[in-house]
């Protein structure tokens, strides 16, 4: 065979050239998440982290510490995001939906990890995406410690791409949510959604498909256009969470708590339940979000059906004791969150029911 006329990796779709360009732009970015436990480690093949500070201004002292870690993606929302060619808003879905099933456990997000998949590397859709991750990570107060970018083009049609996201945070094992259990008389607030958040992006497709939508259209009962309200990002609450288990650090006036994602609020607040107690939730005690009326309109989708698909504008729960549920949902609110008392807890069979 001529010189030169033999197969490459380039003839074979993967251009190493420019794969290796952007992994290499990304360090500047994952620098911006990270804070003193970070240990520097150029040319590494793993990121490394310090449980603890080493300052001893800083020192946390834990003394039984469990590591809690959490895999999640973001769904076929990506679908959407890729058809309007918003891709920077992606990656801070990706963060929240890791960190806030982390800190259900009662855990602080310490770093978080991505696996992006691609047909071939576009340079800048792909940092934009990252940017997202990044800010995902500022925003919950964890570190972007690494991450695998695969090129794979047998899999991935152009323009196609996947991305799954890893967190890993830590918990004193006394103050896991594990060694907590709501009581008769709890509390159960309700923390707003800033949207459809991650799930059920595939009911919300078919209905913009069988129903013909315009994605730029802004209708009637919408702030926004359809496609900026469906990828609104996912809220993260993990600095509200945490900085709300920080100023409780000897009474367990936290008794539960819940992310509310795919199953709606009864299914996953039943995960937050102990058999003896069941959660009674009041929908008339928020204001549900114009975007899920709209899709329930338009998709024809009946109300029970909504709430097991969709989170209805309850994003995260908290259940409380009675005693502290107002000073609880007055440092949430302070933190930035818009709270609602929504349900009690009552004796029961570990399920969530209606008022």
């Amino acid at each position: 065979m001529p010189r030169g006329g033999g197969t490459t990796y380039a003839s074979a779709g993967i251009d190493l050239e420019r794969y290796d360009e952007f992994v290499g732009g990304l360090d500047a970015l994952m620098r911006r998440t990270h804070g003193p436990r970070v240990i520097p480690n150029p040319g590494g093949f793993a990121g490394l982290f310090r449980l603890d500070y080493n300052e001893r201004l800083f020192k946390r002292n834990y003394r039984d510490p469990v590591l809690v870690a959490c895999c999640d993606g973001v769904g076929t929302k990506i679908k959407l995001a890729q058809r309007r060619g918003v891709l920077d808003t992606i990656g801070i879905d990706l963060v929240a939906m890791n960190v806030n099933d982390l800190i259900v456990e009662g855990a602080e997000p310490l770093f978080f990890l991505d696996c992006l998949s691609v047909p071939h590397v576009d340079k800048d859709a792909m940092s934009r995406v990252m940017h997202g991750v990044a800010e995902g990570c500022r925003t919950a107060g964890c570190a972007l410690l690494g991450g695998e970018t695969a090129e794979m083009g047998d899999l991935y049609k152009p323009g196609d791409f996947d991305l799954v996201g890893f967190a890993v945070g830590v918990v004193e094992l006394s103050r896991a949510i594990s060694r907590r259990s709501p009581e008769p008389g709890d509390i159960v607030l309700g923390l707003a959604s800033s949207g459809v958040h991650s799930n059920g992006f595939t009911l919300v497709r078919k209905i913009i498909d069988d129903r013909k939508l315009d994605l730029a259209r802004t209708y009637p009962g919408l702030d926004a256009p359809l496609g900026e309200t469906l990828l609104t990002p996912t809220r993260i609450y993990a600095q509200s969470i945490v900085r709300l288990e920080r100023s409780y650090r000897v009474k367990k006036v936290v008794t539960g708590m819940a992310h509310i994602t795919g199953g709606g609020l009864a299914d996953n607040l039943e995960r937050a339940l102990r058999p003896g107690v069941d959660a009674v939730i009041d929908h008339d005690a928020w204001p549900v979000p114009p975007v899920f009326a709209f899709l329930r309109q338009q998709g024809r989708v009946d109300d029970d059906e909504m709430r097991r698909v969709f989170n209805m504008g309850i994003g995260y729960c908290v259940i409380v004791r009675p005693a502290f549920a107002a000073a609880v949902r007055e440092k949430l609110e302070r933190s930035g969150e818009t709270v609602y008392e929504i349900g009690r807890i009552v004796r029961g069979k570990g399920r969530v029911r209606t008022k």
